[in-house]
């Protein structure tokens, strides 16, 4: 499952520079699929949207940090853990329980991202 950040955060930021993803991002900040990852061009999001890699695309999260569930992989593949959750201080990266995810998803999701 991907990994999201509840309300309880802080937006001290500890997280986003762990992330071998780029999937955090400061709230109200816009992501990029190319952000962070060798994507370039055309991707399908999970929804099924094709989106340009370099397209900025809404935020998750308005007012405070937030994990992009399309680029999460719950660090698999690079850590034992999520290293958000490891170095968060009031522990708000939890497991999201809508998005339970197999490792091969994850690694599957990876592998698209780091090409």
């Amino acid at each position: 499952m991907a990994i999201f950040i509840t309300d309880e955060c802080i937006n001290c930021g500890a997280c986003e520079p762990e992330c071998p993803n780029n999937a955090i991002y400061e709230g109200g900040v816009e992501w990029r699929v190319a952000d962070g990852t060798s994507v370039t061009g055309n991707y399908t999001l999970e929804t099924g949207k094709d989106v340009d890699a370099s397209d900025e695309n809404e935020p998750v999260e308005e007012d405070f940090y937030y994990i992009v569930p399309d680029k999460c992989t719950e660090c698999v593949g690079f850590h034992e853990e999520p290293q958000c959750a490891a170095v968060c201080p009031v522990d708000c990266c939890l497991p999201d329980p809508d998005r339970e995810e197999t490792e091969e998803v994850l690694l599957a999701r990876k592998a698209a991202l780091h090409l």
